[in-house]
């Protein structure tokens, strides 16, 4: 049995070794991913949920509160004004361009002091186009709330209705924590399954699968092999995309890594039966891209990899539920960024492994040498 193990051990350090001196395998194994969550990261990474609306602001008052009130939106965090618009015909243009989400105009007599009245006043103009009817719609109503605050100053009332905000003692998940274990699980796909249906047809055309075949190794040896050689390198990028996203998007891992770790081996593993069944059944290229397409797609858009799972349909959220990769995504997320310890994925845990069951039963079925 030490002989055997030691074969395994051998045929592990020689796959690992192999990858990391191939330059095109580095570069889908651990850069591709991470070019992927700069992409997402950069439009999903930014913190904080204040709304902001790139307007055009065309004053056309001489008053001194219409200035200040200019000055005003211009600080705000929530407009951004866009400096270059002078006129309301380069409003336009810009609008129809959606270049700019409104167009926010102060008549002349904006800020004025009317005749019987002790404080300025005016109306403020939103212009917005037909495609842009609901955001400017908002942008309106944020506008009026503008102006509560100021009417409060000249005006005293009392309301009798009002409402009262209250922040629970809980976090909530940002948009980048749906993303980033998402983008996990993309590595996990390009490791576990186009790594092996790339890898297995071209060592076949080779022959040396065949003269593997001829040598006392057998096909769990070559397995378990594989397996731990894709597992190591697999933790090697998967790190990598860590130490990115949280120097760079500042993600927040509230999980135990000695949990995270245990369950992204588990994870790879599971995800790597895919591709030994495919790469080990496929002759050549011609039959193991194809299928290993048809296998990818479904896995990648209805397992949460680049969206997340609850903006589907209900029925399609319960069916996808049960793919492989979504209890991967779903684990690393509940671990990664929620917390929660392994003990408390039991569905997640459980689903891995009937997979896995299933999946390595079909790969040692189907597995070819030649």
């Amino acid at each position: 049995m030490k002989r055997k193990l030691f074969t395994v051990w051998v045929f592990a350090k020689l796959n690992t070794r192999r990858f990391f001196r191939d330059r095109l395998a580095l570069f889908f194994g651990i850069a591709f991913p991470v070019i992927f969550l700069f992409v997402f990261g950069g439009i999903f990474g930014k913190t904080g949920n204040t709304v902001t609306f790139h307007v055009a602001l065309i004053n056309q008052s001489d008053s001194q509160f219409a200035k200040q009130f200019t000055q005003r939106l211009t600080d705000s965090k929530t407009f951004k004004v866009d400096k270059n618009v002078h006129s309301l015909a380069e409003a336009n243009d810009k609008m129809s361009k959606s270049q700019v989400d409104a167009t926010i105009v102060l008549p002349q007599d904006f800020g004025t002091i009317k005749q019987g009245q002790p404080y300025p006043s005016g109306q403020a103009q939103v212009l917005y186009t037909q495609n842009s009817e609901q955001g400017g719609q908002t942008l309106t109503t944020v506008l009026q709330s503008e102006f509560k605050d100021i009417n409060a100053q000249f005006v005293k009332n009392q309301e009798p209705f009002t409402a009262v905000g209250k922040q629970l003692n809980r976090k909530s998940l940002t948009q980048f924590d749906y993303v980033f274990s998402g983008l996990l699980g993309f590595s996990i796909i390009g490791l576990g399954i186009f790594g092996p249906i790339n890898v297995f047809p071209e060592l076949k055309k080779q022959g040396i699968l065949r003269r593997l075949h001829t040598t006392p190794i057998t096909v769990w040896q070559y397995f378990l092999s594989t397996m731990i050689s894709q597992a190591a390198v697999g933790l090697v990028s998967l790190a990598v995309l860590f130490a990115v996203a949280i120097v760079v998007f500042h993600l927040k891992v509230v999980g135990n890594y000695l949990e995270i770790i245990p369950f992204l081996v588990l994870s790879i593993v599971a995800i790597l039966g895919i591709g030994l069944a495919i790469g080990g059944w496929a002759k050549n290229e011609r039959q193991a891209a194809p299928l290993g397409n048809m296998v990818v797609f479904p896995l990648m858009f209805l397992s949460g990899t680049f969206f997340p799972r609850f903006l589907m349909p209900q029925w399609l959220q319960t069916v996808s539920g049960y793919l492989p990769l979504t209890p991967v995504i779903d684990g690393v997320r509940l671990i990664a960024t929620e917390g929660k310890h392994l003990t408390q994925i039991g569905p997640q845990l459980g689903l891995i492994g009937i997979w896995i069951i299933i999946i390595y039963i079909i790969a040692f079925r189907v597995f070819r040498w030649e």
